[in-house]
C-alpha cells in the first residue's frame, strides 16, 4: 500500500493516511448531511493545527487534552498533538465538570479542546482551579468573549500563516520523533478505584497495531469503518489508528442512540464495539421476535438451528456443504439478512473488546453469518493482548496472544502480559506504577484466566471483583451475572455477596418483554414500581434464578434478589464510559435495598439454612 512501509511512529500512520489520496477518508454528519474529509485535506489541516499549537506555546512533553465525541477534529487534534512531541490526554464526554476537573488538575495540560459549548462550559466552571490550563480551543460555534478561549477555525488559519512562512516546520518536528516519546496519557476508568493516567509511548501503540494489522486484511481502502465507541477509550483509539494506516475511510456515528439510523446511511464494512451493544441489539432481535406470528416465530427458530449446526463444523474447520449448506442458504435468505440489513447490508465482521462478550451472544450472531471477533486489553497494554481472528477463533474465549506480546498465568490464576505494548507506567505515581509490574516486569492484569489445549485464553473475572463470602468462598461475579442476563426477562444483573453469608442479586427487568407478559397473563399495573411488586413477577423472576442456580454449589446460589426499577447507565453513575459496571457505585448507590434484601432473607430463614450448611 501507500505510505511508510515500517512505520516507527503515529505520525508514520498519519502519512500512511495522508498518502492513500482517499477523497473520503473521513466523514461525519454536519448540518443533518453526511461531510467528507479528504486525505488531502486532512493532512493539510493537521499541518496547520500543529504550527497553531506552537503558536499557543505547545512544545515536546506538554499536554494537549480533548475532551470531545467522535468526530474529524479529534484525530487532527491527536496528530497535530503528536507531531509537536507533545502527550493527547483524552476526556469523556459522559464525565461531569468534578471529573473533568480531577484530570486537568491532575494532566496539566496546557491547551484543552472541546467539541461545543457544552463541553466548554464543564472545562470553564473548573478552570479557575485549573492553573496549568492556559487556552481553551472551541471546535464547533462562535467561542464566547473570554481571554483563554480561541476557536479552532482561527489556530488553523494562523498555522496556515505559520506554514506558508516555513513550509518544512511540520516536517522538521516530525522527524525528530521516535518509538519511545510519550504519545498520550490514558485515564483508567477508575472501575475499582481513582483513576490514573497510564502513559503510552509512540511505541507501545505502533506495535500494537503492527500486531492486529496482518490478522485482518479485509481493511482495506475503499472500505467504511463506522465509529461510534468514545476515542477516549484506547481500544476505539487503536482500531481508529489501524483504520488511518490501512486508508479505511472513518464514518464517525452521531451518537449511540442513532446508531441504527446511521448504520443504514453509511452501510459500513466493519466496525468495533463493546459487549453490552451486541447484547442489545440481540434484544432488540428477540423482543420482534417474541412479537411476530406462530409461523415468523417457527422459521426463526428453524433458521436459528441450522445457523448453530453451521456454526459447529465451522468452530471444527469443516466445509458446510450438501443439505446443510442449503439450509443456511434459505435461512439467510429469509431471516439472517434481515438482521445483516440492520447493520447496513455491506458487514463483513465486527471486533468485541472492553469486556467479555457472553458466549450464546456470540454464537447467535456467528450463527446468522454476523462475524464478530473477540479479543482482550487494557488500557495500560494499548491495548490489545490476545485476539480471535479470521481462521483462528474459539468463541466464548478472547483469542490467543499477539505476535510480540507473551502470557502467563500466576499461580493465583491472574493473566500476566509482557510486550511492547505494555505502558512506561502510571503518571506521577511510582506506587501505583509498582504494584502492577513485579521485579522481572511482568504486568499484572488483574483478570483471572487461563489457556486450553490450543492455546486460546479464556476469561473469568476481574480478581479485585472476586467475591469472598463470610465464610471465605471465592466467587466470580460475571458468569452467575451472564447466565442471569441470559434469561428472558432480565436486563442487566449485579451479584452480591462480598463478605455475605450468601448471594443475592439486582436485577433490572426488560421491560419490554415484562409488560408484554404481564399484559398476556392479566397482571394489572399503573407504574413500573407496581409491577415489580406484583407477586406473580416475583414468582417469575424467582424462577430465572431458580434455573440459574441449577445445580450449582450452595455458595453459588443466589438466595436473595431485588427487582430494580431503573437500568444501569453512565448518567446514573453506576456504568463507564464503556458501560463496565461500577460495582463500588452500584454498592452505595442501592445500599438500603441491599439491606432490605438481606434483612428479609434473614428473617425468612436463609441465613440460618447457610449457617448450616457452612458448618
Amino acid at each position: 500500500m501507500a505510505g511508510v512501509t515500517s512505520p516507527r511512529t503515529l505520525l508514520d500512520f498519519y502519512q500512511s493516511s495522508v498518502a492513500s489520496g482517499v477523497p473520503e477518508l473521513l466523514i461525519s454528519k454536519v448540518n443533518g448531511k453526511w461531510t467528507p474529509v479528504s486525505a488531502e485535506e486532512f493532512g493539510r489541516k493537521v499541518r496547520a493545527l500543529a504550527l497553531g499549537l506552537t503558536y499557543l506555546g505547545v512544545d515536546r512533553g506538554d499536554r494537549v487534552a480533548i475532551l470531545s465525541e467522535n468526530r474529524p477534529e479529534w484525530p487532527m487534534t491527536d496528530f497535530a498533538t503528536l507531531s509537536l512531541g507533545a502527550l493527547s490526554v483524552p476526556i469523556y464526554t459522559t464525565y461531569l465538570s468534578p471529573q473533568v476537573e480531577y484530570i486537568l488538575r491532575d494532566a496539566e495540560p496546557r491547551v484543552v479542546m472541546v467539541s461545543n459549548h457544552t463541553e466548554l462550559k464543564k472545562v470553564l466552571d473548573v478552570v479557575g482551579r485549573c492553573p496549568a490550563v492556559e487556552r481553551v480551543i472551541l471546535m464547533e460555534g462562535e467561542p464566547p468573549h473570554h481571554e483563554r478561549v480561541f476557536s479552532f477555525n482561527t489556530l488553523i488559519r494562523q498555522g496556515d500563516q505559520l506554514l506558508r512562512a516555513d513550509p518544512m516546520a511540520f516536517a522538521d518536528r516530525v522527524s525528530s520523533l521516535g518509538p519511545g516519546d510519550f504519545a498520550s496519557m490514558i485515564y483508567t476508568s477508575g472501575t475499582t478505584g481513582e483513576p490514573k493516567g497510564a502513559v503510552l509511548t509512540h511505541g507501545n501503540f505502533v506495535s500494537n497495531v503492527m500486531g492486529v494489522c496482518d490478522l485482518y486484511q479485509q481493511l482495506q481502502p475503499g472500505k467504511i469503518a463506522m465509529s461510534f465507541l468514545p476515542l477516549s477509550h484506547v481500544f476505539e483509539r487503536m482500531v481508529d489508528y489501524l483504520y488511518f494506516y490501512r486508508g479505511v475511510t472513518i464514518a464517525y456515528a452521531e451518537s449511540v442512540d442513532k446508531l441504527a439510523e446511521n448504520f443504514g446511511e453509511v452501510k459500513p464494512h466493519f466496525f468495533a464495539a463493546v459487549p453490552r451493544v451486541y447484547e442489545k441489539i440481540l434484544q432488540r432481535v428477540m423482543n420482534q421476535v417474541e412479537q411476530a406470528p406462530a409461523l415468523r416465530k417457527k422459521i426463526f427458530a428453524w433458521a436459528t438451528s441450522a445457523g448453530k449446526e453451521r456454526l459447529a463444523k465451522i468452530e471444527r474447520g469443516h466445509q458446510v456443504s450438501g443439505f446443510l449448506g442449503l439450509q443456511f442458504k434459505v435461512a439467510d435468505k429469509i431471516v439472517f439478512s434481515k438482521i445483516k440489513a440492520r447493520l447496513g447490508g455491506r458487514f463483513e465482521f465486527a471486533i468485541s473488546g472492553g469486556a467479555p462478550l457472553a458466549k450464546d451472544v456470540a454464537e447467535f450472531f456467528w450463527g446468522a453469518g454476523v462475524e464478530i471477533y473477540e479479543g482482550y486489553g487494557l488500557t495500560e497494554t494499548s491495548p490489545v493482548l490476545t485476539c480471535n481472528r479470521p481462521g483462528d477463533f474459539r468463541l466464548g474465549s478472547v483469542g490467543k496472544p499477539l505476535p510480540g506480546v507473551s502470557i502467563k498465568i500466576a499461580e493465583d490464576g491472574e493473566v500476566l502480559a509482557k510486550g511492547p505494548n505494555i505502558m512506561e507506567g502510571y503518571w506521577r505515581k511510582p506506587e501505583e506504577t509498582n504494584k502492577v509490574f513485579d521485579q522481572d516486569r511482568w504486568f499484572h492484569t488483574g483478570d483471572i484466566g487461563s489457556f486450553d489445549q490450543d492455546g486460546f485464553l479464556t476469561l473469568t473475572d476481574r480478581k479485585k471483583e472476586i467475591i469472598v463470602s463470610a465464610y471465605g468462598k471465592n466467587i466470580a461475579p460475571a458468569p452467575i451475572e451472564g447466565a442471569l442476563k441470559a434469561m428472558r426477562y432480565v436486563s442487566s444483573a449485579v451479584l452480591v455477596g462480598d463478605r455475605r453469608k450468601f448471594l443475592s442479586a439486582l436485577l433490572v427487568p426488560n421491560f419490554e418483554r415484562l409488560e408484554s407478559w404481564a399484559i398476556a397473563n392479566s397482571v394489572e399495573f399503573r407504574s413500573r414500581e407496581e409491577l415489580l411488586r406484583h407477586p406473580k413477577v416475583r414468582t417469575l423472576f424467582q424462577q430465572a434464578v431458580d434455573i440459574v442456580n441449577g445445580d450449582e454449589p450452595s455458595e453459588k446460589r443466589i438466595k436473595a434478589f431485588t427487582l430494580l426499577s431503573s437500568d444501569f447507565s453512565i448518567e446514573g453513575g453506576e456504568l463507564t464510559p464503556t458501560l463496565k459496571i461500577k460495582r463500588r457505585v452500584v454498592a452505595q448507590k442501592y445500599s438500603k435495598d441491599i439491606e432490605d434484601m438481606y434483612a428479609a432473607a434473614e428473617a425468612s430463614g436463609v441465613e440460618a439454612e447457610e449457617a448450616e450448611l457452612a458448618s
